[in-house]
């Protein structure tokens, strides 16, 4: 089994957000595995698609919060952060569109993988960095928390959208199992 959790803000004020890009990743590959996100448990918003051992979640906790329910959800289904977690979010220091898939690190600058790594006690679980950073953003002319809870602007949405496509075949190909190298190494070819 494999736990994919995207990161972001329930509710409609923070929905098409570049903070809720975690959100948005899982929400298009619940989309293309046929399941829908019908079950309240563990903080969380969860789909679960059997026949490919696949669990979706929506933490519900806001961001900075991530960890508790990343922490019940590991717990309720017994799951090895280190080959079976993988956390999928906005990352402020990558350019827009673009993707990191690494299997550890430090949490950044992103407070709910600050969070996750405190809860889980470890750096040791995979995660999938979707880059958020505009020009804007990098001039300095939009603060940071401004930005992060802003929509995605409509000049960005092509981008965002081959970064969401992508990241879905690359959450797939992790859960059939394929080489890390090997997925890494198809997601640089896309960018």
């Amino acid at each position: 089994m494999i736990l994919i959790v995207g990161l972001g803000n329930p509710g409609a004020k923070y929905k098409n957000t570049y903070h809720n890009v975690g959100f948005m990743v899982v929400d298009e590959l619940a989309k293309r595995l046929g399941v829908k996100f019908s079950k309240d448990a563990c903080d969380s918003s969860i789909a679960e698609c059997k026949r490919e051992g696949i669990v979706l979640a929506k933490p519900q906790t806001f961001m900075n919060l991530s960890g508790k329910a990343v922490r019940q959800l590991v717990r309720a289904y017994n799951i090895d952060e280190r080959s079976e977690l993988v956390v999928c979010y906005d990352d402020v220091d990558l350019p827009i569109g673009k993707l990191r898939l690494r299997e550890d690190g430090s949490a950044g600058t992103h407070n709910g993988m600050r969070n996750i790594v405190a809860e889980l006690n470890t750096q040791e679980f995979l995660r999938l960095r979707v880059g958020t950073k505009t020009e804007e953003l990098a001039s300095g002319a939009v603060a940071l928390l401004d930005f992060v809870l802003s929509k995605i602007d409509y000049a960005y949405h092509d981008k965002m959208n081959a970064a969401i496509d992508n990241s879905v075949v690359a959450l797939l190909d992790i859960a059939k199992g394929t080489p890390l190298a090997r997925v890494q190494e198809k997601l640089n070819r896309h960018q």
